[in-house]
């Protein structure tokens, strides 16, 4: 048998083209939004995997795409690290080597067992699919979860991404995975190379104008009435290496009342003023007569996120400021690993580590879990603090269901080129799957009004200052993922690998 046969590991030259597919992969997410080169890189990645010589070979082809994704995906990963550069400065490139490396193994794992699966090219690539949706949506659990630049993620900004209010992110990946694997599962040995794949890619082609055309359809239904209650979304760009510097957090938080408190001709007094996370750089608890001198200044109550203290346990938090004072609290409780907790952390502490965001103690609890906030004369609404919007499973539906979502956040953490608009993406994608329109406020950027459908009605940038005045998005009525959830792409990409699986077993047998 030719050495080449019995080698697991692919040539060097064979994994470099492999990571280099990867990173065109990533190229359909935010800020690129090049969905068509992720396509066609997947369709090659899908290829590859498919005609490995054994499965082993195909975790390799596998591992090295997924690598090269989530490398380019994730590289806003070492901006936390260089807040402080002289401290954490020499951490950063080991965080995107794992973080890169840990992303892979989700698509190496489909490699392998797509190959153990399914006999055959053609079952393979879609054995491989299936595969893929199932390990996107493992994501958004294994380890807390992190669905981040899920393959799916590429046609949020596209009516395709429409697809998301029946079949939610993961209906979206598979749609992207299925395009990509079509010309793998129809390519026809006997055919020429070039023309071999030609009848997947056409179906392919077909595919996506089907999903495109009926997001198009809905776009095109009227959306409810605004609700006309007007909202004030405050961004202070607060730059993080200054943030809690005792005389820039001065500079910072007169900015925020001074932007509060604009009026003109052109804004009427708004019901509500909306401030980013961890918005001022004192505690709750030590507050005093701040609600009702903040909410006196700005004309209107203050939402506004803010840390708090119980004991030795420290919360980020979001609440209401009003003449009255302080208003119900929500704590947030899907937290950052590292960011806002350090796993193991009474032992870290012992060595002085402790989560880049927390200013009091080694790091965050968490909160008790989802909630619907009734605040004032604000019709009720569920609060995302930061990472939380990136979980649609923590959306609220049923009878509890809000009247629109709140999404404070502080995205400095994420530096300016992929991270803040990665993140802004995601959140427009939970308003599409809820149907409910969201409202962000950013410290430092993207602000934005987001109506029901995903659209963005209007936007404040990176590393600027001002404020957003916008009447609040009607409701559209609760959507079919809502009631559904992912388990119809779940069950189907299950109900794929055992029916290929039976199909192997099948024909092992009459062999």
């Amino acid at each position: 048998m030719p050495a080449d046969k019995c080698r697991v590991r692919p040539s060097v030259g064979g994994l470099a083209l492999d990571l280099a597919l990867g990173a065109l992969a990533a190229l359909g997410q935010a800020p690129f939004d090049l969905w068509y080169v992720t396509v066609i890189a997947l369709a090659l990645i899908c290829w590859r995997v498919a005609h490995a010589r054994s499965p082993g070979r195909a975790a390799w082809h596998a591992l090295a795409a997924g690598f090269g994704q989530f490398a380019l995906a994730l590289s806003w990963i070492v901006e936390p690290f260089l807040v402080e550069p002289d401290i954490y400065g020499w951490m950063a490139p080991f965080a995107l080597f794992f973080m890169a490396l840990g992303g892979a193994l989700f698509w190496t794992l489909p490699g392998y067992l797509s190959a153990r699966i399914a006999t055959g090219p053609n079952r393979q690539a879609l054995a491989f699919a299936a595969l893929m949706v199932l390990s996107d949506w493992m994501r958004g659990w294994v380890f807390t979860g992190l669905p981040w630049a899920l393959t799916g993620h590429v046609w949020i900004p596209t009516p395709a991404g429409q697809m998301a209010a029946t079949f939610g992110s993961i209906g979206l990946s598979a749609l992207t995975m299925l395009a990509a694997a079509m010309p793998s599962v129809f390519a026809r040995p006997e055919h020429p190379p070039l023309r071999a794949p030609l009848t997947g890619a056409v179906l392919s082609t077909l595919l996506i104008a089907t999903a495109w055309t009926g997001g198009m359809a809905r776009l095109a239904r009227p959306l409810p009435p605004d609700t006309g209650l007007h909202l004030r979304l405050v961004q202070p760009n607060a730059t993080q290496a200054l943030k809690w510097d005792p005389y820039w957090s001065e500079v910072f938080f007169r900015r925020l009342l001074e932007l509060s408190a604009v009026r003109d001709a052109d804004s009427p007094a708004p019901d509500a003023v909306i401030w980013p996370e961890t918005a001022v750089n004192f505690l709750l608890d030590n507050s005093g007569s701040a609600p009702q001198d903040i909410a006196a200044y700005a004309g209107a109550p203050v939402v506004l996120g803010i840390q708090r203290s119980e004991g030795e346990r420290y919360f980020n938090s979001l609440t209401e400021f009003s003449l009255a004072g302080i208003g119900p609290i929500y704590d947030k409780f899907h937290l950052v690993p590292f960011g806002e907790y350090t796993p193991w952390g009474d032992v870290m502490a012992r060595f002085g580590i402790r989560a880049f965001a927390a200013q009091h103690g080694f790091g965050y609890s968490p909160g008790t879990g989802p909630e619907v906030l009734k605040l004032g004369t604000l019709p009720p609404f569920q609060p995302l603090i930061c990472y939380e919007a990136v979980f649609s499973r923590h959306l609220i539906a049923g009878d509890d269901r809000p009247a629109w979502l709140l999404q404070v956040t502080n995205d400095a953490w994420f530096g300016k080129l992929s991270g803040p608009w990665q993140h802004l993406a995601q959140a427009r994608l939970r308003a599409i799957e809820s149907g409910l329109p969201l409202m962000r406020a950013a410290n430092t950027g993207v602000s934005a009004v987001i109506d029901a459908r995903g659209g963005v009605r209007a936007t404040m940038g990176l590393d600027l200052a001002g404020r957003i005045d916008a009447t609040l998005p009607g409701a559209l009525p609760p959507t079919p993922w809502t009631r559904w959830g992912d388990w119809p792409t779940v069950l189907a990409a299950i109900a794929t690998l055992l029916g290929l699986s039976l199909r192997r077993r099948l024909t092992a047998t009459r062999g």
